[in-house]
C-alpha cells in the first residue's frame, strides 16, 4: 500500500489535500501535517500521520520546501525506513503524477527523479512565454 503525506507549515498541506481529494477522490491515503497551527510539535504531527505504516508499505512524503523546519523534522523517517521516500517543494502537478503512478504499484527511485524533472518543466514564466522572448533565447 502507498501513503501521501503532505507536510507544510501552516495550512498549505490541508489545502493540496483538499484539492487531491476533489481531482482524485479515493486514490490513495493522503495525510495532511500542518505544522505550528497548533501548540503540538511537528515531529508529534507527523508520527501520527505515519503511525500503522508496516515495512511492506511505500510512503511518499511531501514538503513544503527543501532545508525547512518540517522537511527536516521528516528526516528521521526516512533513515529508519528505505521504503518512506521525502520529496522538498511540493506542487500539485507532481503530487498528482506520483500519487497516480503509486496507485498503479509501488515506485522506484527512477520514477519519483522523472516525475520531479516532469513537474519542473511545468514551471514557466508566462510572461517571457507571451513575449516570445524564450523562443528568441533558444535561437541563438
Amino acid at each position: 500500500m502507498t501513503k501521501i503525506v503532505l507536510a507544510s507549515h501552516h495550512r498549505l498541506a490541508d489545502g493540496m489535500k483538499d484539492t487531491l481529494d476533489y481531482i482524485l477522490p479515493e486514490h490513495v491515503e493522503v495525510q495532511a501535517v500542518s505544522a505550528y497551527l497548533q501548540n503540538v510539535p511537528v515531529e508529534a504531527e507527523l508520527a501520527q500521520a505515519l503511525e500503522g505504516i508496516s515495512s511492506e508499505d511505500q510512503v511518499l512524503i511531501f514538503t513544503d520546501m527543501m532545508g525547512g523546519s518540517v522537511n527536516q523534522a521528516c528526516l528521521p523517517h526516512v533513515l529508519a525506513n528505505p521504503n518512506v521516500h521525502l520529496i522538498a517543494g511540493m506542487n500539485l502537478p507532481l503530487i498528482l503524477s506520483l500519487t497516480l503512478r503509486a496507485a498503479a504499484g509501488p515506485l522506484e527511485a527512477a520514477d519519483i527523479v522523472n516525475e520531479i524533472n516532469n513537474a519542473r518543466e511545468q514551471m514557466i514564466y508566462i510572461n517571457e512565454r507571451l513575449s516570445g522572448s524564450e523562443d528568441d533565447e533558444e535561437d541563438e
